[in-house]
């Protein structure tokens, strides 16, 4: 007898329901109930902190058996979702009640981690994307999509630097990848990977499953027919998709190519220095994107953060929404707009669930209150010329407003399946059956007070519940009284229940009304759907522009409130800040912050910056970095004026810790990333550089710095070079292109004072050791660092005079070996205490004293 023989006839369905879905866990309806078996019940008792149980036994063994209520799946999901699990959904769609032997069970949909939808599952202020990987040469293209709007886009990268910089700016919360594909330490960071066959990413099956979900014969018109990689990956992306959503997407209708080259690249490195929407600890408190989301919207602020991680170089339309902010800001639109676009809503997300049908009443009643917006939003833009492209984004939706007006009542049920959500009035046949359903409150209340003076009974009254329907209770005191023709239906601890035929007839009549009704308000609620469907496209576009509204709006709040300029573009390699301020440092302290200058271009292209720790020079460097990227999604600055060049990428190469996942060590993640920058950096390119070589030692660290410098400098990228060696201040003297610039700051006594302004020149000294004493290094410790500083100055003893020209240094190379010995008998000289050795152990110390001297 085989295994499948052994088991009944309920766990012969459900293993044969996971055998299509082997990988994923599968919630299989039981009643009130979702169930788990096996393995899947280990699995999710350890994740969702279940009680394991058991339901009878295979092959000996008893089953392992873990379960969730339906009421409550939701919440269930949403920790599973956030895990990277993926889950079936196994629903009962036969009628008990005619079924031989188990219910007819169904997979109704697949919940993965990328392609929900659900409300309760996504976070409502950040892109939830689905992505697709295919290698081929060492070349990859890269397909994503986000479900919750039809968001469909490829691109192809030229190598693993630049898909690792995709996969980090879309950080997907699914990632689908080729079985042969060869990257996979790429892949190790993110949840949610899925191995896909190699024939899921066939060019011939992509190229027929877009053209059928597009319904067109080729894909010229998206202008994606060249782009093979990323096509390969776009038919594994939407095969997927179709699968867990168990149909057709209609809210998918288009795919586009993204072009690398339109936008300014950030490398990983950079976007997590700059903290955009992520702070170095993993937070989102003090991120650029903290201080410029004021959206009204959710989809508002996830543009506003795909702008902020994906800066456009398309001088038009960067000028077009400085046009519509500098509008805003003038007519003062704000005001008028902002409440507006709050009653808007997630309009974009609503309209994919009533696009994959599983949008509940309160979508439709949100959507008709975002329709309601649209004349005020309109009639407010119409008159400024600024607003005409996003005017005709906007179009008349008000027949499917009056659709919903009608319909819907004003707060219907959150589920169509409790009734309660066609409005009274709507539907002449729906108002007679609920009539008929809802008479039954007069007639139950008559038929009590009859039974209850015909019987003398004072305890009688009629209920209701959903097993044994209508009834009759009395008391247990009085049961006695009961007349014969009580028909005694069921026995409780205190009270008897009874039918009687008049109330039997009377709830078949109601209960067959109750049914009839919800049947239609079904049904009536299908065609919502059915009318609404067809306007899907037109309806995103407008949700599209209302989003890009709501951003446009919310950074003319922010440039008024925050006292922010309208920055000017130039030709040329060139960034001009006058009195440029740390859009988010700016916002927490508590004194005034110090603006400061920065100029950049061809014939001034590599700052060198000196001073002290806590000077200033990291806020300085991050805040010329965010400025210019704040200009390029159109946003106005934190300056006085700013004039922004022609720009290709952001590098920073600022701080640094050990990655010990990959086994790398600062040093080692400081020279990757500086790699990185040095491979790719162009004349257009800004590059912040802080504190590069202070990993290794001495000579290494500033052989390093200076080389990486030079080269920077040949380069002509537009440089901002911090730095504690004061040696390389000399570059100016031997590079065309190289300036000093300098933070100050007064000792007084025993403390410091950071002045925080940028001067021209370098430091005269480092204030490191009084930077110590702020840190709380011990006293006795601070002085004898200061005796061991005063040694070393008065020795005059420089590892390297970068002064001198290459090829004079290579020639005096000798001479290093023999500073380093007179250093270190210095040092034991210094270390010696007379007063405190023997006889023999200064005897001992002599020779040691001769051996260093002859080295020296």
């Amino acid at each position: 007898m085989s295994t499948q023989e052994k088991h009944t006839p309920m766990m012969q369905q459900y293993l044969r329901l996971k055998a299509e879905n082997p990988d994923i866990l599968l919630f299989y309806r039981m009643g009130d109930f979702y169930e788990l078996f096996y393995d899947d019940a280990k699995k999710a008792a350890e994740l969702l902190d279940l009680t394991l149980t058991q339901r009878g036994k295979s092959a000996g063994e008893p089953i392992p058996m873990a379960g969730v209520p339906y009421h409550a799946v939701e919440g269930y999901l949403a920790k599973l979702v956030k895990l990277g699990e993926s889950v079936a959904i196994c629903e009962q769609i036969g009628d008990p009640a005619a079924s031989k032997g188990p219910v007819e069970r169904k997979i109704v949909r697949v919940v993965t981690p990328g392609t929900v939808s659900d409300e309760a599952l996504l976070t409502e202020r950040q892109d939830n994307l689905i992505a697709a990987i295919y290698e081929e040469k060492g070349q990859f293209g890269l397909a994503t999509l986000d479900m919750t709007s039809g968001r469909f886009q490829i691109c192809e990268v030229a190598n693993t630097i630049q898909l690792a910089e995709e996969l980090q700016r879309l950080q997907p919360a699914e990632l689908l990848y080729c079985e042969d594909f060869t990257e996979m330490a790429l892949l190790e960071r993110y949840r949610g990977l899925r191995r896909r066959p190699i024939w899921e990413f066939e060019l011939s099956t992509a190229i027929t499953l877009l053209n059928r979900q597009f319904g067109t014969q080729n894909l010229k018109a998206f202008g994606v027919e060249k782009a093979i990689l990323g096509l390969c990956a776009a038919g594994c992306l939407l095969q997927y998709a179709r699968d867990t959503q168990c149909g057709h997407l209609p809210h998918i209708q288009s795919i586009g190519l993204l072009n690398r080259s339109t936008f300014i690249q950030l490398d990983t490195a950079t976007r997590a220095n700059l903290e955009l929407t992520q702070n170095l600890g993993g937070g989102v408190d003090h991120t650029l994107a903290s201080v410029l989301d004021k959206t009204a919207t959710p989809m508002g602020s996830r543009m506003l953060k795909r702008w902020l991680h994906q800066p456009t170089r398309h001088r038009q339309t960067l000028l077009q929404r400085q046009d519509i902010i500098a509008t805003i800001i003038e007519q003062d639109f704000y005001s008028e707009l902002a409440p507006l676009l709050r009653q808007v809503g997630d309009m974009e997300r609503i309209l994919t669930r009533i696009a994959l049908r599983s949008a509940r009443p309160r979508d439709f009643t949100r959507l008709r209150t975002a329709l309601a917006q649209l004349p005020d939003i309109r009639q407010t833009l119409e008159n400024s010329p600024q607003f005409e492209q996003l005017l005709a984004q906007l179009s008349d939706f008000s027949e499917i407003y009056t659709l919903l007006e009608n319909a819907l009542m004003e707060n219907p049920a959150l589920l169509i399946r409790d009734g309660g959500v066609i409005a009274e009035g709507y539907n002449a046949e729906l108002d007679e059956w609920r009539s008929l359903a809802q008479g039954a409150t007069d007639f139950l209340e008559e038929l009590e007070i009859k039974e209850r003076e015909k019987t003398g009974i004072d305890t009688l009254k009629i209920g209701f519940n959903a097993v044994h329907g209508y009834y009759i209770q009395i008391s247990q005191g009085q049961a006695h009284k009961a007349p014969l023709h009580y028909v005694r239906r069921q026995t409780l601890k205190n009270a008897e229940r009874y039918i009687i035929p008049e109330l039997k007839v009377y709830e078949d009549k109601v209960l067959k009304a109750k049914g009839a009704a919800l049947a239609l308000e079904k049904q009536l609620y299908g065609e919502i759907f059915d009318t609404i469907c067809p306007h899907i496209t037109a309806l995103q576009q407008t949700a599209e522009a209302l989003a890009t509204l709501d951003v446009l709006n919310n950074l003319a709040e922010r440039a008024e409130t925050l006292h922010y300029v309208r920055p000017t573009f130039c030709s040329g390699n060139a960034v001009y800040i006058e009195d440029g301020r740390h859009p988010v440092v700016e916002q927490v302290l508590d004194a005034p912050f110090i603006a400061n200058s920065v100029h950049l271009d061809s014939q001034r292209h590599l700052l060198v910056i000196t001073g002290p720790n806590m000077g200033g020079k990291s806020t300085y460097m991050r805040q010329t970095a965010l400025i210019a990227l704040m200009a390029h999604i159109g946003s106005f600055v934190p300056a006085t004026s700013a004039k922004i060049g022609e720009l290709d990428r952001i590098f920073t190469r600022i701080g640094a810790a050990d990655d010990l996942a990959s086994g790398q060590s600062t040093f080692m993640v400081e020279m990757s990333e500086m790699a990185t920058i040095l491979y790719q950096a162009t004349a257009q390119s800004l590059v912040l550089i802080d504190e590069i070589g202070r990993g290794t030692s001495t000579y290494d660290g500033l052989s390093l710095a200076w080389a990486c410098a030079n080269y920077l400098a040949n380069q002509k990228a537009l440089t901002l070079f911090a730095t504690h060696y004061f040696e390389l201040t000399s570059l100016p003297e031997q590079l065309n292109g190289v300036e000093n610039i300098h933070f100050e700051a007064i000792e007084h006594g025993n403390g410091i004072a950071f002045l925080h302004a940028v001067k021209a020149g370098a430091a005269s000294k480092s204030y490191g050791l009084a930077v110590a004493a702020l840190a709380g290094v011990p006293q006795h410790v601070i002085k004898l660092a200061q005796q061991k500083l005063h040694q070393l100055e008065s020795q005059a003893v420089s590892p390297i005079d970068l002064s001198i020209p290459l090829e004079q240094t290579q020639g005096e190379l000798g001479l290093m070996a023999e500073d380093e010995g007179k250093l270190a008998l210095w040092e034991a000289v210094e270390r010696l205490d007379p007063d405190e050795l023997s006889p023999k152990q200064a005897l001992t110390y002599l020779y040691q004293l001769k051996k260093l001297q002859e080295k020296a």
